[in-house]
């Protein structure tokens, strides 16, 4: 395993659009051991491969003592609406007040290729809008209401 560079907002890898995985081989086990390292060191809660500079849809979000790998997500639904404060690994030194679905439902693949389906609310739901968005090149301060600096 391997703590990675977390690449900042400026770096066009955050704005293009992730490509689905199709080997769930070591390469992407590796890259999914070297993201929650990665993840811990940085103290985040979760954390989208772009923001490695690997445009693969995969991201993992660290909630309520758990680690969630979701490979090729797509949300079944969201419903309801939550507005809170958001920060990120790629947006050092600021917060944003973002509207989220209050509930989620997410399909995806773990990291031997088995399908799964969770559900989310709250905090967690936040965690998983904000990662799948890094999967498309949206970044919180593109959809937030105000963005300020983080003090």
């Amino acid at each position: 395993m391997a703590i990675r560079n977390i690449v900042q907002i400026g770096d066009d890898t955050l704005r293009k659009k992730s490509f689905p995985v199709t080997d769930f081989g070591k390469k992407t086990q590796d890259l999914l051991d070297d993201m929650k390292e990665t993840l811990e060191k940085a103290d985040g809660a979760g954390l989208a491969a772009p923001q490695v500079g690997v445009l693969r849809r995969i991201f993992i979000v660290s909630a309520e003592g758990k680690y969630y790998e979701c490979i090729n997500p797509e949300f079944i639904y969201k419903k309801g609406k939550q507005i809170g404060a958001e920060g990120c690994l790629s947006v050092k030194g600021k917060y944003g007040v973002v509207a989220r679905p209050e509930k989620i439902k997410l399909k995806a693949f773990d990291r031997f290729g088995k399908p799964f389906t969770v559900e989310a609310e709250g905090f967690l739901a936040r965690a998983f809008c904000h990662e799948y968005d890094h999967l498309d090149g949206i970044l919180y301060v593109d959809i937030a209401d105000s963005v300020e600096d983080d003090r």
